[in-house]
């Protein structure tokens, strides 16, 4: 549980050198077990990421209760219902990234613009309704949004998404930034061509071997 605790702590710290967080925005959780009891690790509320250590972070139950000296995220609620609907979700990162944020402040889906939007599981990346942070109905928002993804934008919030383990949910925020970066610059010069639903089809068929090696 110790090195889980520590490649957690490495992970969040490396959403900051990434441009994902600044400050204590943000979250990030990973799927574990504790004492013969199924959980997660979360990252613990309010606290600056650089001085995280291993007992900072908490340890919490599927019914919501945790362990240990510090309150978690806010935003446990999210992460424990993806982890209960999800079972392919390993680990959930949160973050308030400025091109997710930006698009999220307009609420808008981000349509087929680029065929890495399959990278995400479907022709569209959803945003999630509105709901104050924090709150069930959040989590609820989340989970309608999430239906058949790995990732969304958060209403006037940031943005969410989930991997196998904490590195490919690293990878995928990292993606999903840098995608959001590029649908705000296309949409400067005006509103870009999309690809049809046929194409998205296709992209979406050789998504399920994408990047693997024979």
């Amino acid at each position: 549980m110790l090195e889980l605790r520590e490649k957690l702590i490495d992970t969040v710290r490396h959403m900051a050198a990434a441009g994902l967080n600044k400050g204590t925005a943000g979250n990030l959780s990973v799927r574990a077990d504790e004492g013969g009891e199924s959980g997660f690790l979360i990252t613990p509320t309010g606290m600056v990421y650089a001085s995280l250590k291993p007992e900072d972070i908490v340890f919490m139950r599927l019914d919501g209760t945790h362990s240990g000296p510090r309150k978690p995220s806010s935003e446990w609620r999210f992460h424990r219902d993806l982890y209960a609907a999800r079972p392919e979700a390993g680990a959930v990162l949160h973050a308030h990234s400025p091109f997710a944020v930006s698009l999220a402040c307009h609420r808008r889906d981000i349509p087929p613009f680029h065929y890495m939007i399959a990278r995400f599981g479907g022709a569209t990346l959803r945003c999630a309704s509105y709901a104050t942070f924090g709150t069930q109905a959040l989590s609820d928002a989340v989970l309608a949004a999430m239906e058949g993804r790995n990732a969304c934008l958060l209403a006037n919030h940031g943005m969410l998404a989930f991997g196998q383990n904490l590195g490919q949910a690293l990878d995928l925020g990292i993606e999903l930034e840098t995608l959001c970066e590029h649908y705000w610059r296309a949409c400067q010069l005006g509103e870009p061509v999309l690809l049809d639903a046929a194409e998205m089809a296709r992209v979406l068929e050789k998504f399920g071997s994408y990047g693997q090696q024979a």
